[in-house]
């Protein structure tokens, strides 16, 4: 998976660099640098980052029928920028994705500006689409444990380990908050044997580590996949292994809850990431509090947690709706 990554971040790259100017073209080369050694963003990251940035100088060229030069990037006015928003919004393009388009410009302005190639002002004088706030959609501790129970799959031709490893995968993601890339980041030794520790060492974002606990019930769903498991797993090798024994792809989890959710009559919004949102959003009922969650979590701010609180009021409040006689 990671080589993948890289492979696409790599083909991302070259094709910004092909159609750069000679003199922007350099000073890309350096910023690509800079993003993959410096600030160490991860293959997928560099990959969108290039694209936006390859998007953005289109634009910018279709508009002056040639590739901007960087005396063309330090012309640019407001209404340039706003003009290439303007465009991307014509094409469908959301906000937030909207908002990784500017940020990925603003980075590469930055650039410019750190190496005294020129400033690209009219970059940080426009301001970003408003970015709908939309709450997460939990599932029920009911379904959100049925997610994880081998048995709700029981009827599906597949081999036993292979339901074992998804049962796993998913009891982590709910069982401990972890995001999907994370769980599958595990190597084999990151996981403490049932009864041997209680905790794990996750690698989240920005190459950032924390302390998760596991539950027992879930350390042993690990080691029911792992002793399951046909293929030899390496202390330093993937914990989670795809059928033909390479690292297991994101994908194959998407589908894998993709027919449960099909089995239990779930909503679209039932992905593996909603178990993570889950995992928030049930222990606050259960009387956790913010800063506790927003570490396990991984949170940078105590902001993006807060939102589990929201969460949590609109599920109070739907049920009081639903269930009290004057709510009408």
């Amino acid at each position: 998976m990671a080589s993948t990554d890289a492979q696409k971040a790599a083909r991302a790259e070259r094709s910004l660099l092909a159609g750069a100017a000679p003199d922007v073209g350099a000073a890309l080369k350096g910023w690509l640098d800079r993003l993959g050694h410096e600030r160490r963003l991860s293959p997928k990251t560099r990959e969108a980052y290039a694209r936006d940035v390859a998007t953005f100088l289109g634009l910018i060229a279709a508009d002056r029928g040639r590739p901007p030069s960087l005396a063309d990037l330090a012309a640019l006015t407001p209404r340039d920028v706003r003009a290439v928003i303007a465009a991307r919004r014509g094409e469908g393009i959301e906000a937030r994705t909207q908002m990784r388009f500017l940020a990925a410009a603003r980075s590469f302005g930055r650039h410019l500006e750190r190496e005294g190639l020129g400033k690209v002002g009219a970059l940080a004088a426009v301001r970003g689409p408003r970015v709908p706030r939309t709450l997460p959609r939990p599932l029920t501790p009911a379904d959100a444990r049925a997610m994880a129970d081998p048995s709700t799959r029981a009827g599906e031709a597949r081999e036993p380990w292979i339901l074992a490893r998804d049962a796993a995968v998913l009891a982590l993601l709910y069982g401990s908050g972890l995001r999907i890339s994370e769980a599958l980041g595990l190597m084999r030794r990151d996981m403490p044997e049932p009864g041997r520790g209680d905790q794990i060492l996750v690698h989240g974002k920005g190459g950032k580590t924390r302390m998760v606990p596991v539950l027992p019930a879930v350390l042993a769903m690990v080691d029911d996949y792992a002793r399951a498991c046909p293929y030899d797993l390496e202390p330093t090798g993937p914990l989670f292994r795809g059928a033909k024994g390479g690292a297991l792809s994101p994908r194959i989890v998407q589908l894998a809850m993709e027919r449960m959710r099909g089995a239990l009559g779930l909503p679209d919004s039932a992905t593996p990431h909603a178990l993570r949102h889950s995992f928030a959003t049930h222990l606050l009922g259960r009387g956790g509090d913010l800063r506790s969650i927003q570490e396990l979590l991984g949170h940078a701010s105590l902001s993006t947690t807060q939102i589990y609180a929201a969460v949590d009021t609109a599920t109070l409040m739907a049920a009081w709706k639903s269930a009290h006689p004057r709510a009408g």
